[in-house]
């Protein structure tokens, strides 16, 4: 933040959909100390610095050397031998200019901690962590512990004798509206069905907009108990007046205050320690103890464990059973204190992005008070990353070579180094997931020997917003391919790689560059990607090539990784559900109760004016067959497109609106506004009056139908005057016409504008399903619409074709406050909105629903970043055993982690043989039994979507050759429309059930 009080939305554009501005303002408010500026710390300072508190002070009194250069990502070769601490402050200022970074170099003391409300030990003695975790918590500070050792993590939080939590999931709190409330003791409220209420016994809410029983309106929030998806029964209402209609009932978010003990109690407390791969119990209390006792060695002896050193780990396993005999755990995991003893001078730079973005995640917590901190002790481990099969190898083959990958060696040796070096690997994707991965791939030298490989593709630019977590760029970046830049900052991390950059989407139509040749030379696939079918398409490649591929997503606070490894694991294959649930057509036109339905209303009608039309003007005046295409897509379709076409191609005065002038689209967007917000609303309450009732008896403007009313234009209103401001200026841009966004002549515009007057028409006929929408638009046209469809191909036949009639279509780009989009999309849906009774919605929720923005963080990005490069260490090593990989799913605002095996591939039979999707036997059978490729498998199922085969009397294998690949729907859309085929009848059943089970 540059100034309190003054938050920069264009920076932190994607983390204030996570935080929230008030958040963010707390956070403005808070200086943090990072010590230690090895790996760990480094990340953790990145993560924090790009979180957008006041300072961060970096701390270190040691010299750069050799192993730093394997997680510390920005200490080079030329800074050994001197202080980390200096070396890194240059990097990690230019990483936000909102935020003061300053080094210390000099030891901790309690003078310093005085400073900071948060403090951060990394590379720490257990002395100190007692010593100054002792001092914060007497003075409210704010006291968080990291540390890594090889493959293996512990994080530790003490926030103090009373924390207040003041919204612990940071959901949205969930809303419904109301179908009926019961008179009696407890009253028992019924939502409306259109979707859960998403409610969970205990929690409070309020109500608003009930009629009859309005008593519950300016009642405190009360607390529920949940009877089902639909319902929830809350206190005493038989007092209450009847209850009639409508209401909405929201959750109410409520604080807490969390205690939290000191270090050197917490120790003790095994109850603290937060589990997150339930099959590692045992493990991670024991670890526990282990971290204890390297301590208690490194205290005696001045160093490490050294490297694979049976005596060593002896000698450790000997202090973790001394101090077992005060703690009495049940299980001691002997083998892992041995591996622990055996790799603890490793620093590995995935354990270091996960273990750090969780650390940060806490400091963000401490700062904001926003989330549920950690209680207290969390451990990690990823030991399971080691060779599957025991190989003692020499003490001395693991010791330093003087190198970058120092770190690395001692946790894995030279020879899986040298692997590591000869990886090709193809990156898809260089947004904030694929910088994580970059930076990873360069400090564990991936693809960085004679032999190896990146390629990285990514088909956009950089832009301010990416600043806030996708760290490889900077503001003069702006403007660059991402791939590019980050390859060139890579190339900085370690002057060693070798990496191509592209700009080319993966796709059906990149498949000339991304060929067979291409993918047969990689040895893995690692996917960056922010949409669903892109991981699909890219999944179907990896199992075509036989390549094993990394996964990994985030939205906002939360995390997941996949590994699909062939032959073991199953694939990605197509989202199995979705949240995302489409709405319904009559709702948005007619029927909105969500400010979710009027803002995807808005964004509707922005492409259709701004967009759809545009390019139908320009087809029709390039392609002589478009208004016959566009015929064969039925009458009502026909109307409406080839109406748009001929009113944009005529002039105002003529009797269509394609404007001349800036007055013209003035004029245009005050009788937009008309239709929209006036007549259209008039028509539908003259079809539907206010008190209507359905043939049951029943209101039917009740339940999730709110009964709207018509608005009367203001020019003196704000929100009135934006929508047409906004409409005008987009309207003038597709054709070529500067506007402005002066309000006082625009007002003089108006006041010469002659607004029809508007009658509602008996004969309307407004549906209210979608399937009589549907129905309505497939029946046959009315001698009426047949005769204005005629009229219409006569006059576009007669229209005279120039370019000086080409429009410009717009694509709505959500990011720039200057061009309009944004600013008709908010005007549009909250006038909507004041239609129907639905509170409005700023600008900024508008933007994250009408953009389809997903909030995203920098600490859940490198903790997924960091997981998946833990499953690369295993590809890259052959791991044969499932047991051996992990599925991940994160929630850092909660800490839950679930991390498990990954499922096998499902087997099905086909001519009486087992398959999995991996077999080649399979694809063999199928190339050979229809002349296919398998992606062309996938394009087949178009067939079962858009019948065909009937039609053209063909078999299925035929026709699938004739559709092209742009004609195919989502794999989902298809899989649902697959139909159900008799195997004693269909003579194409098997091929059916073949693609059947490649999309499942």
């Amino acid at each position: 933040m540059s100034e309190i009080g003054e938050i920069d939305e264009g920076f932190y554009s994607r983390q204030l959909y996570v935080l929230g501005h008030d958040a963010m303002h707390r956070m403005g408010t808070a200086d943090v100390l990072v010590s230690g500026m090895r790996g760990l710390g480094v990340e953790i300072a990145k993560n924090v610095i790009l979180s957008g508190v006041k300072s961060v002070t970096v701390q270190d009194e040691g010299q750069t050397v050799w192993s730093d250069l394997s997680s510390q990502f920005f200490l080079k070769e030329s800074h050994l031998g001197e202080n980390r601490a200096k070396c890194s402050l240059q990097q990690l200022s230019a990483l936000n200019p909102h935020v003061r970074v300053s080094a210390h170099t000099g030891p901790l003391n309690e003078d310093l901690l005085l400073q900071f409300q948060v403090v951060v030990l990394t590379d720490s003695s257990l002395d100190d962590q007692k010593r100054f975790g002792a001092f914060c918590h007497l003075r409210g500070i704010k006291f968080i512990v990291a540390d890594t050792k090889g493959l293996c993590g512990q994080l530790f939080c003490d926030f103090g004798d009373e924390f207040e939590v003041l919204d612990q999931d940071g959901e949205m709190p969930a809303s419904t509206m109301i179908q009926s409330i019961s008179k009696e003791n407890p009253g028992v409220v019924i939502c409306t069905d259109d979707q859960n209420h998403g409610f969970s016994d205990g929690i409070k809410v309020s109500f608003s907009e009930v009629q009859g029983m309005t008593e519950l309106n300016s009642i405190r929030p009360v607390e529920i108990k949940v009877l089902s998806p639909y319902s929830f029964s809350i206190g005493d209402t038989s007092a209450f007046s009847k209850y009639e209609r409508g209401g909405v009932v929201t959750e109410v978010k409520q604080s807490c205050v969390l205690n939290f003990k000191p270090l050197s109690e917490a120790l003790l407390d095994y109850e603290l320690l937060k589990m997150n791969d339930f099959g590692k119990i045992s493990r991670h209390k024991t670890l526990h103890l282990a971290f204890q006792a390297l301590h208690s060695f490194v205290k005696k002896e001045h160093r490490l464990p050294h490297i694979q050193s049976q005596s060593d780990a002896d000698t450790l396993l000997v202090i973790v059973r001394e101090l077992n005999a005060v703690a009495q755990l049940e299980q001691l995991d002997e083998a892992a204190v041995r591996h622990l003893s055996y790799t603890a001078q490793g620093d590995l730079a995935p354990i270091n992005a996960f273990i750090g973005g969780l650390a940060a995640q806490e400091v963000i917590k401490a700062c904001c008070r926003k989330f549920t901190p950690l209680r207290q002790w969390l451990y990690f481990d990823a030991l399971e990353c080691l060779p599957e099969a025991e190989d003692p190898q020499a003490e001395c083959s693991f010791s330093a070579k003087g190198t970058r990958y120092d770190g690395q060696i001692a946790v894995f040796g030279p020879a899986f180094q040298e692997k590591l070096e000869r990886q090709k690997y193809f990156l898809v994707g260089a947004g904030a997931i694929g910088c994580e991965l970059l930076k990873n791939f360069a400090l564990i030298g991936l693809g960085a020997g004679e032999e190896g490989q990146i390629t990285v593709t990514d088909m956009d630019f950089i832009e301010r917003s990416n600043l806030n977590r996708q760290f490889l760029f900077r503001s003069q970046d702006i403007g660059k391919p991402k791939s590019e830049v980050a390859a060139k900052a890579v190339r900085e991390i370690n002057p060693q790689m070798k990496i191509t950059a592209h700009q080319n989407r993966l796709d059906p139509d990149s498949e000339g560059v991304y060929d067979y040749n291409f993918f047969m030379g990689l040895d893995g696939v690692a996917a960056a990607l922010d949409n669903v079918e892109a991981r699909v398409y890219l999944d179907g490649c990896c199992v075509q090539h036989q390549k094993p591929m990394l996964e990994g997503g985030t939205l906002g606070s939360k995390g997941h990784t996949t590994v699909v490894v062939p032959h073991l694991t199953e694939s990605y294959g197509p989202v199995k559900s979705s949240s995302n649930k489409s709405i319904p057509l009559c709702t948005l036109k007619n029927f909105p109760h969500r400010i979710e339905h009027t803002l995807q209303w808005a964004r509707d009608q922005f492409e259709g004016l701004f967009k759809q039309t545009p390019e139908n003007v320009n087809l029709f005046l390039r392609d002589s067959s478009f208004v016959e295409r566009t015929l064969g897509h039925g009458d009502a379709e026909a109307l409406e497109v080839l109406g748009g076409v001929w009113n944009s191609l005529s002039n105002m005065k003529d009797g269509g609106q394609r404007p001349t002038s800036w007055e013209d689209c003035v004029s245009w967007a005050r009788r937009k506004w008309q239709t929209l917000y006036n007549n259209d609303i008039c028509q539908l309450l003259h079809c539907f009056p206010p008190k209507q009732v359905t043939p049951t008896g029943l209101p039917f403007w009740s339940g999730t139908k709110r009964c709207p009313h018509p608005l009367t234009f203001d020019p003196i209103n704000n929100t009135h005057m934006d929508y047409v401001v906004a409409a005008a200026n987009l309207y003038g841009q597709i054709y070529g016409i500067n506007g402005t966004r002066d309000c006082e002549s625009i007002r003089k515009i108006l006041e010469k504008v002659h607004v029809p007057s508007f009658t509602p028409k008996s004969s309307v006929k407004i549906p209210l399903t979608d399937k009589e929408m549907q129905e309505d638009k497939e029946k046959e046209s009315d001698d009426a619409e047949k005769a204005q469809l005629e009229e219409l191909k006569r006059k576009l036949a007669s229209s005279l074709k120039s370019s000086a009639m080409q429009t410009y279509p717009i694509d709505f780009e959500k990011d720039d406050d200057s061009n309009f989009h944004m600013d008709y999309i908010v005007a549009a849906s909250n006038l909507r909105a004041e239609n129907y009774d639905i509170p409005a919605a700023d600008r900024h929720q508008s933007k994250l629903i009408a953009g389809r923005i997903i909030p995203a963080i920098a600490t859940t990005t490198a903790a997924v970043a960091g997981l998946m490069c833990l499953e690369l260490y295993k590809l890259v090593q052959g791991h044969k055993k499932i047991s051996s990989y992990r599925t991940a799913y994160i929630n850092l605002a909660v800490q839950y982690f679930v991390l498990s095996q990954p499922s096998r591939p499902a087997q099905f039979t086909i001519a009486g043989n087992k398959y999995t999707l991996w077999d080649r036997d399979l694809i063999q059978y199928i190339k050979e039994k229809y002349n296919l490729n398998i992606c062309s498998l996938f394009y087949g199922t178009a067939v079962l979507y858009t019948g065909q085969k009937e039609r053209l009397g063909q078999s299925v294998s035929d026709v699938v050759r004739m559709v092209t690949k742009k004609d195919i729907p989502s794999h989902k859309k298809m899989l649902d429309l697959i139909p159900s085929f008799d195997e004693d009848e269909d003579e194409d059943c098997e091929f059916v059930l073949t693609i059947r089970y490649l999309l499942l």
